[in-house]
C-alpha cells in the first residue's frame, strides 16, 4: 500500500507541466514578505515549498496520510523554513488559521473523483475575506472514440476458448470507467464538446450533469467516449488533461458503450453525463446515457452506470 502511495506522489512530482503551471499561478498572485498559504491535500510538499520559495510569508500544509510527515523530512534536509504541517484533512480541522492563500491540487484523471468538489466548497473557511483560491474554474469535455483499441479489450471475455457465455462478465466490464492514454487520432474527426463547467468560488452541489451531441459529417463507428478536463488555476494559467495538450501524469477516461455505434452521416449523437460524489465504491457515482438518432428518430438507446461494473 505504502508502495502505491510514493509511486502516485513521484508521478506527480515528474510532471513539470502540472508544476510549471502551479508556479506560475502562485507567481501572479503570492505578494512576496506578505501572503500567507494553506496547501490542501499537500502530499510531499512541493506546492508548498513553490510558494515559499516565491516568498510566501508562512504557509500551513494538511494531508491526513503519513506522507505529510516525508513532506516534514525534506523540508527540513532543504532548510525550508516558516511550514506548519498539519496530519488532518482539511474537512476534519475544527478551526484553521486563515490565510490569504488557499492551493489544493485535488484532482483526479475523472476530474471529481478524489473529493475535489467537498475540498474546494470548504476552502473557504481557511480563506480571509477577499483571500485567493486555486485552483478557480474547472472545464470537462468530452469527444467520441473511433478506433477500435481499446473494444478489443472489452471483447476479450469473448474469447476464453471454453465454450462458455461470459455476457454478463463482459457487461460489467463495460459499465466502468478507464484510464488511458488516448491521441487525437483516436477521437471523431469533429470538435470535442463541454459537458460541465464549475467556477470554485461559487455555490455548487456534489451532482454534477450535462449533455452534448454531434452531427456526424460522415460515417463512423462509435466505440466509446474519451474524457479529460481543463483547469484555470488563475486568470491567463490553465492546465489541461486534453489529449491536444502536453502530455501530464494524469491520462484521459475512457466511457466504453455496450455495443459499438455504426453511424451514418447526417445521424446524431448525444451524450448525458451524470455523477455525483459522496456514492458508489470509491465515494462517486458516475452515469453515462448514450442516443443514436436518424432523421429525428431514435435509433438505440445505451444507459451505463459504474454502480453496475463492481461484483458485491
Amino acid at each position: 500500500m505504502l508502495a502505491r502511495v510514493i509511486e502516485f506522489h513521484r508521478r506527480m512530482l515528474a510532471d513539470n507541466v502540472r508544476n510549471d503551471a502551479f508556479r506560475e499561478a502562485l507567481g501572479r498572485v503570492i505578494v512576496p514578505g506578505r501572503t500567507t498559504v494553506a496547501d490542501i491535500g499537500a502530499g510531499t510538499g512541493i506546492l508548498a515549498f513553490l510558494a515559499r520559495e516565491l516568498g510566501a510569508r508562512e504557509l500551513w500544509l494538511y494531508d491526513p496520510g503519513p506522507v505529510v510527515a516525508l513532506a516534514e523530512t525534506i523540508a527540513a534536509r532543504n532548510g525550508i523554513d516558516g511550514l506548519h504541517f498539519v496530519p488532518e484533512r482539511s474537512l476534519d480541522v475544527a478551526s484553521p488559521t486563515r490565510v490569504d492563500l488557499v492551493v489544493a491540487e485535488v484532482l483526479g484523471n475523472f476530474a471529481y473523483e478524489e473529493g475535489v468538489l467537498e475540498t474546494l466548497r470548504d476552502a473557504a473557511r481557511f480563506l480571509v475575506p477577499g483571500g485567493t483560491l486555486i485552483p478557480q474554474v474547472l472545464r470537462q469535455w468530452a469527444a467520441p472514440v473511433t478506433t477500435e483499441r481499446f473494444e478489443r479489450d472489452l471483447r476479450s471475455w469473448r474469447n476464453a476458448g471454453v465454450g462458455i457465455d461470459f455476457a454478463d462478465a463482459e457487461r460489467m466490464t463495460r459499465n466502468n470507467m478507464y484510464v488511458h492514454p488516448l491521441e487525437p487520432s483516436d477521437l471523431l474527426d469533429a470538435p470535442p464538446r463541454s459537458w460541465d463547467t464549475l467556477t470554485f468560488a461559487g455555490d455548487f452541489g456534489s451532482r454534477r450533469e450535462g449533455r452534448v451531441h454531434w452531427d456526424l459529417a460522415n460515417a463512423a463507428t462509435i466505440y466509446g467516449f474519451a474524457l479529460w478536463w481543463e483547469c484555470t488555476l488563475v486568470p491567463g494559467v490553465t492546465l489541461s488533461t486534453s489529449p491536444f495538450a502536453p502530455r501530464t501524469h494524469w491520462d484521459q477516461i475512457y466511457l466504453p458503450l455496450l455495443e459499438p455505434i455504426p453511424g451514418l452521416k447526417g445521424d446524431r449523437v448525444d451524450l448525458d453525463i451524470v455523477s455525483e460524489t459522496g456514492g458508489g465504491e470509491a465515494g462517486i457515482a458516475v452515469q453515462w446515457t448514450v442516443v443514436q438518432a436518424r432523421g429525428g428518430t431514435e435509433l438505440t438507446r445505451q444507459d451505463l452506470d459504474i454502480a453496475r461494473g463492481h461484483l458485491g
